[in-house]
């Protein structure tokens, strides 16, 4: 069930890390509001959150096998 939930997480957070690459349109959205200035260590934090989620999911496959290959 672990392993299931690490998966999961992994996924999810990676979705929604993935969001990098709207950066540039929210850039535009978020400059016609005059709120570009939030966006501005957006690719600081997104890439590292990115990577841990991939991670996550190589870390939750792992267990899945190594679990599998015991049973």
């Amino acid at each position: 069930m672990q392993d299931r939930a690490l998966f999961t997480t992994g996924i999810v957070g990676g979705a929604i890390a993935a969001l990098c690459c709207t950066t540039p349109s929210l850039a535009i959205l978020f400059g016609a509001l005059g709120l570009t200035a939030w966006l501005a260590k957006a690719d600081l934090v997104v890439i590292p959150a990115f990577l841990l989620c991939v991670g996550l999911v190589a870390f939750g496959l792992y267990r899945k096998q190594r679990h599998r290959s015991r049973a």
